[in-house]
């Protein structure tokens, strides 16, 4: 499969999720209505508060994936793909595999 096509489908999986995970945030916010809103007092308000923040926060990692695929398509565009961007050399095939938006080589991302 080429990178292009890796990139493309990994953007279409993210893109389910975002949609499945944007679903039941909104589910959630839903439920929260229907409750008593001091989820300080509410035996079921910490819950529905830690769902909607999790949720939430499972969203923005969604999104942020999002952004890192169509960085990465940029890359490939522009022809800087597979290049580490600290020390200019190539990524590993197989880092690229197992994640197609890696910015880094291996020893360059496991330094701070």
């Amino acid at each position: 499969m080429s990178q292009r096509a890796r990139l493309a489908e990994e953007r279409r999986r993210t893109e389910q999720r975002l949609a499945a995970l944007s679903a039941d945030y909104d589910g959630v916010v839903a439920a929260s209505r229907d409750t008593n809103a001091d989820d300080e007092h509410d035996p079921e308000g910490a819950t529905i508060a830690f769902e909607r923040s999790q949720v939430g926060a499972l969203v923005g990692q969604a999104r942020e994936q999002l952004d890192e695929i169509a960085a990465a398509l940029t890359r490939l565009e522009v022809g800087s793909y597979g290049v580490c961007e600290r020390c200019e050399q190539p990524i590993a095939a197989e880092r690229l595999e197992a994640r197609p938006t890696a910015r880094r080589c291996v020893r360059c991302a496991s330094q701070p």
